[in-house]
């Protein structure tokens, strides 16, 4: 890939702060040639999609198989097609879909950024292990991929 083409990076993990729209930002300001992928962030219709497209469930497990299931669709494709999967790491929820998105993305030998508060370092050692980089701010992630694509040292 030359440093001039479309780099695909996914964005996975937490939904509740603005986070991805800070490296939306950040990449338009740098100009960095990036086109930007993740999951469903609005928690209703993520929980719902299965049961949207293939009908009712009468039990709770049922349903959330089916939104899972059809979210995993999206999940492994958008993976399977990045250069550079970022993993966010919330305080106040638990992200277990990050956790799983960061070991598949490892199992596909994908360049992986976690991107966390430092509070968090020894609860992630596993999952840092897996990336390439630790980023604790959005900004971090986007000098990152700058340094990455074009060699750019943060100014």
């Amino acid at each position: 890939m030359s440093n001039n083409a479309n780099w695909n990076v996914y964005l996975s993990g937490e939904i509740h702060t603005d986070w991805r729209d800070r490296i939306a930002k950040g990449i338009a300001a740098a100009d960095l040639p990036i086109e930007l992928s993740g999951p469903n962030t609005v928690h209703n219709d993520s929980d719902d999609c299965g049961v949207a497209v293939f009908g009712a469930e009468n039990d709770k497990f049922w349903h959330d198989h089916k939104g899972a299931k059809l979210n995993a669709i999206r999940t492994r494709t958008l993976i399977e097609n990045a250069e550079v999967v970022v993993v966010r790491f919330g305080d106040k929820y638990r992200q277990w879909n990050a956790a799983f998105d960061a070991g598949y993305a490892a199992a596909l030998g994908k360049s992986i950024i976690t991107l966390h508060d430092g509070a968090l370092t020894h609860a992630l050692k596993e999952v840092d292990a897996s990336a390439l980089a630790v980023a604790e701010t959005p900004e971090q992630v986007v000098q990152a991929l700058a340094y990455a694509i074009r060699g750019d040292m943060p100014s």
